[in-house]
């Protein structure tokens, strides 16, 4: 369903005019290797290491040095015994995890093995595949959207995923040297996505393994402290981007109805009966659909039908 969206003739929001047929052609199969590689190897791994077990001894004993800082040697503090991964980070855990396994899959997508397994076999060494083009387009889109799902007022997201997004697009932004630009358009009421096709494989995908790294160290050590500085900094929302939140919410689209068809035999074969494109449209066609009365929510529904009519 999600591959659907946006592959009518109505110009993608937020995309530039020359991305347009490609964001539309590859947007589906981008979103399936994105999926897959999010659920089975961003969700599937990482290790957590807990005081006192013998895993963690191992590993203190091994003195591990800190990947982006080798005078410093990795040391816990771990997670308490009894302890778990959500009752450790609370709040911050799900949107936190959920970015782990989005920078996985941006970050897995850049491999010819890893693309080859969903059937793109046409990958040429030293060239961005369209597949891997157009699912970094989708994230940082995504990104920009997401803003949506920040409340201004409580300065808190509402939703995982898109504090998660929002957070890669921080990221890739901050790398800077042309990879990613937000450039706002018609006297700033528009704003166009600029991703750099060919920075992607070296200034891209340094950007979000090393932050991939940092999230991943900071889970394993059960580092909440030095996560949520991180990660909260990456959410905060600027008035700049407030700006930005303003023009998503006006060019908001109304959200979208799959209204189904029903399907009937009449004396004169099998025939097909649509309906609008509306909410009237749906319940239209789940009265065709089951047809039959519920006697217990009809009695509910009377019961009920005198306060109702007070209101």
């Amino acid at each position: 369903l999600q591959a659907s969206y946006g592959a009518g003739d109505k110009p993608v929001t937020f995309i530039l005019e020359r991305d347009q047929a490609l964001f539309k052609a590859f947007k589906g199969p981008a979103f399936e290797v994105q999926v897959g590689i999010h659920e089975l190897l961003g969700h599937g791994s990482g290790r957590l290491y807990h005081k006192n077990s013998k895993d963690s001894v191992a590993f203190l004993e091994s003195k591990v040095k800190c990947p982006w800082d080798a005078s410093k040697v990795l040391d816990g503090p771990f997670y308490d015994e009894g302890t778990t991964w959500d009752s450790t980070f609370g709040k911050i855990a799900s949107p936190y995890e959920e970015c782990r396994a989005e920078c996985s899959g941006i970050y897995l997508c850049l491999e010819k093995d890893v693309l080859q397994v969903f059937g793109h076999s046409d990958v040429v060494k030293g060239q961005v595949h369209d597949i891997i083009y157009i699912n970094w387009l989708l994230m940082v889109r995504a990104g920009l959207m997401g803003l949506e799902f920040f409340t201004p007022e409580t300065k808190t997201w509402r939703q995982a995923h898109m504090n998660a997004r929002y957070v890669i697009l921080r990221v890739l932004l901050e790398a800077a040297q042309g990879l990613v630009k937000l450039e706002l358009i018609n006297n700033d009421t528009d704003v166009l996505v600029h991703l750099e096709r060919d920075l992607i494989p070296t200034v891209g995908k340094k950007a979000i393994g090393d932050f991939l790294e940092k999230l991943q160290v900071y889970k394993s050590m059960g580092d909440f402290e030095n996560a949520s500085q991180m990660f909260g900094s990456y959410s905060e929302v600027s008035e700049d981007m407030l700006k930005l939140r303003a023009i998503v919410m006006a060019r908001k689209e109304p959200r979208k109805l799959l209204v189904q068809p029903h399907m009937s035999m009449t004396e004169n074969g099998c025939q097909i009966t649509e309906y609008a494109e509306s909410p009237e449209g749906m319940i239209e066609s789940f009265v065709a659909r089951f047809p039959a009365v519920d006697e217990e929510l009809w009695g509910l529904y009377e019961a009920d039908l005198d306060a109702m009519k007070d209101q």
